[in-house]
C-alpha cells in the first residue's frame, strides 16, 4: 500500500529548502549513476570543513537532530528516500534552527555518486527494514554490496553504528560486516552509559520499543 502524500507537503518542503541537497537523480540504473560521479562539495555547503556523518533512513528526524544537537562540531547528512518522512525530520532540524544538519532525498544505493572515497567519518543505520525473506535481500540496508559502498566512503577508521530489534537481522549484518573486514564490537545489553553517543541517542522506534520491553540489539564497526 502506498504511503498518501501528506497535505500541504511541497509547500512545507519548500518552507524548509535549505535544509536539502539537490542531487542529480538524471539516472535511475544505479550501476550506470555511481558510474557518473557528481561529488558533493561538503566545505561548500556547511561552510566548514568539519567532519562528516551520515545517517542512512532518517525517519522523522529525532536521532538525527539530537546528534546535531550534541556534536555541533560536527556535519550530519541524513538519507531519506520517502518525501512524506523526510520533511518531517527537516521540520523537526528547522524547528531547532540546527546550522549542521542537511538533507538529500535518495536512496541508498546512490551514496557513492555524491561522496568521494574515504570522506566519511560515521555512518548510522537505526531500525532499517530487516527484509527477512531470502528473495528480498537485494534490498537490506546491510547486504554485501551496500556494506562495500559505506566502507568506500568511509575514512581509514571510520565507525558504522547500527540498531535493530530485529535479531536475524542484526546477526546477518555482523556476518556480512565481518565478512568485509569491519572490526564490530557488539553493545547489545549495555547500560547506556557504556554506550557511544552514536548508539544512546534514541530513536522514535528505540524508545517505544524499550517501553514495551523489546531487546534493542546494537553494534558499531571499525574500518
Amino acid at each position: 500500500m502506498r504511503m498518501r502524500k501528506k497535505k500541504h507537503l511541497y509547500k512545507r518542503l519548500e518552507k524548509v529548502s535549505n535544509y536539502f541537497i539537490n542531487v542529480k537523480k538524471d539516472i535511475p540504473n544505479v550501476k550506470e549513476a555511481i558510474l557518473q560521479k557528481d561529488y558533493l562539495n561538503l566545505c561548500n555547503i556547511f561552510g566548514n570543513e568539519n567532519e562528516i556523518c551520515i545517517e542512512v533512513g532518517c525517519g522523522k528526524g529525532e536521532f538525527i537532530s539530537e546528534m546535531a544537537k550534541q556534536n555541533p562540531d560536527k556535519n550530519f547528512i541524513a538519507i531519506e528516500m520517502i518525501e512524506n518522512i523526510i520533511m518531517l525530520a527537516a521540520e523537526k532540524a528547522a524547528s531547532f534552527e540546527l546550522k549542521n544538519v542537511r538533507f538529500i532525498n535518495v536512496g541508498a544505493e546512490y551514496l557513492e555518486r555524491y561522496f568521494k572515497d574515504q570522506s566519511i567519518s560515521e555512518i548510522y543505520l537505526n531500525f532499517s527494514p530487516p527484509y527477512p525473506q531470502k528473495s528480498y535481500e537485494g534490498r537490506r540496508l546491510t547486504n554485501n554490496d551496500r556494506v562495500k559502498s559505506y566502507k568506500n566512503i568511509l575514512k581509514n577508521g571510520g565507525i558504522i553504528s547500527m540498531k535493530t530489534d530485529d535479531k536475524g537481522f542484526f546477526d546477518y549484518t555482523k556476518d556480512v560486516l565481518t565478512g568485509q573486514g569491519f572490526s564490530v564490537t557488539d553493545y547489545t545489553g549495555l547500560d547506556d552509559k557504556y554506550l557511544p553517543s552514536s548508539l544512546a541517542v534514541k530513536t522514535e522506534y528505540e524508545t517505544k520499543f524499550m517501553n514495551l520491553g523489546i531487546t534493542i540489539n546494537r553494534l558499531t564497526a571499525k574500518k
